[in-house]
């Protein structure tokens, strides 16, 4: 089995290779493709990964090219993880907004739509490559804002999944406060990615017994806590809201916290330079421990599993993935992207039924979908109404002078990676 990673040289990458290294029974992968226009990035991860490899006598073959056609060429799955720009641009999408008095954040908002922008281009010219090399391979999409990266893959026909670490990081966090195995919870989660809710932690399956009101009632506090929310909101809800709800349910609060402190990008690049040295020793073997503070926990375990269902492997039968609504969500077009529970296996990801969603989560839902719809649109046919319009549509803008003022922001300050401007 081969696997080809596009952005292979992130710093993130390690946490990848630990998972595919530790979990090779499910996912028995004999050639591993790391690809990435960074070289000199490339081949400090590059030397770390196959370390790893060696460490835990993984027999797979790990190689590196700067040569996007190579490394997708008979490849069974082609995981994306890029991010255009950099953390440079990060830093610009996390500061920019917040000049109009909006949350600065790299995937919500007007730093998400900016980012979107910047990547929809770009994933779709991988994708068509990968197809004109290898048509049947699944294209596995981390990269940012994975729900509108993901509808344009399955828009231009592509055989794409798009995923995120939330679900399996709640999955992962609750099975240790309840004394279970991850195996054994399973989530109702529904929304959209980076807005989504966890209605019910049930213990076995899709039916089985409902334990979120005994979790809530005994660890709320420890809930709350980690979602930066107070705790009476949890109770209020009875669910469990993604933490990237904090920027709609406080915003002008955050917004107050982020004019105040470094940014998330700095920090994050100053991490960067740190693990890039770290890699560089040849006597590192392992993933270092700082690597968990850069984000993207339990992302290797989700991508082995997936990646392992859409193989025809050994991967969960049901997985929280972001894939066409298909009437799952009846207040939303087919053609909507969703998070949800999905069946995985070899034909794709197929979501479960859900329940009725309260309006107050629903309202949210729709309107960020059609925000969606308008950004997915500005990014494939550019122009400043088109950013304006999406930006206008946003609930963490909503107000035609902000929209103004963020769209010239926006313009400036990515007019390098935006061909039509």
């Amino acid at each position: 089995m081969k696997l080809t990673v596009v952005g292979g040289g992130s710093t993130y990458t390690p946490e990848l290779i630990d998972g595919f290294a530790r979990l090779r029974d499910t996912l028995p992968i004999s050639e591993l493709v790391l690809v990435d226009p960074a070289a000199e990035r490339l081949d400090l991860v590059g030397g770390l990964a196959r370390r790893i490899f060696a460490k835990q006598d993984h027999a797979g073959r790990i190689t590196t090219t700067t040569d996007l056609d190579a490394g997708v060429e008979g490849a069974d799955a082609v995981l994306l993880q890029l991010r255009v720009g950099g953390q440079a641009a990060r830093q610009q999408d996390e500061t920019w907004p917040l000049e109009c008095g909006c949350v600065g954040q790299e995937t919500t908002g007007a730093g998400g739509l900016a980012k979107a922008l910047r990547t929809v281009p770009v994933v779709l010219d991988i994708a068509e490559r990968v197809r004109r090399t290898n048509p049947d391979a699944w294209i596995i999409d981390f990269t940012n804002p994975v729900g509108i990266v993901t509808r344009a893959l399955l828009q231009a026909g592509h055989k794409a999944v798009g995923l995120c670490n939330v679900a399996i990081g709640f999955q992962r966090k609750f099975a240790g406060l309840l004394g279970v195995t991850p195996a054994e919870v399973h989530l109702d989660h529904v929304g959209l990615n980076h807005l989504t809710w966890e209605r019910a932690v049930r213990l076995g399956g899709p039916e089985g017994e409902n334990v979120l009101p005994r979790l809530l009632a005994e660890h709320g506090d420890a809930v709350a806590d980690d979602l930066r929310l107070p705790r009476p909101v949890l109770d209020r809800l009875g669910v469990v809201p993604s933490y990237y709800l904090r920027y709609f349910y406080a915003h002008d609060e955050v917004v107050q916290e982020l004019g105040t402190k470094p940014s998330r990008a700095a920090e994050v690049a100053a991490m960067e330079k740190e693990l890039l040295a770290m890699y560089g020793d040849p006597a590192l073997d392992e993933k270092p421990a700082l690597l968990a503070k850069r984000g993207g926990a339990f992302y290797s375990e989700a991508a082995v599993d997936l990646a392992a269902s859409l193989l025809g492997g050994g991967g969960s039968p049901y997985q929280v993935v972001n894939t066409y609504n298909n009437g799952t969500l009846p207040f939303l077009p087919d053609d909507a992207v969703i998070e949800t529970q999905a069946a995985v296996g070899a034909h794709g990801a197929t979501p479960l039924a859900a329940a009725p969603v309260d309006p107050l989560y629903a309202g949210l839902i729709a309107h960020v979908t059609a925000y969606e719809d308008l950004a997915l649109e500005a990014a494939l046919r550019g122009g400043r109404d088109r950013v304006f319009k999406a930006l206008l549509a946003h609930p963490l803008v909503g107000q035609y002078a902000y929209a103004d003022g963020l769209t010239d922001r926006l313009i400036a300050h990515n007019r390098e990676h935006l061909a039509w401007a």
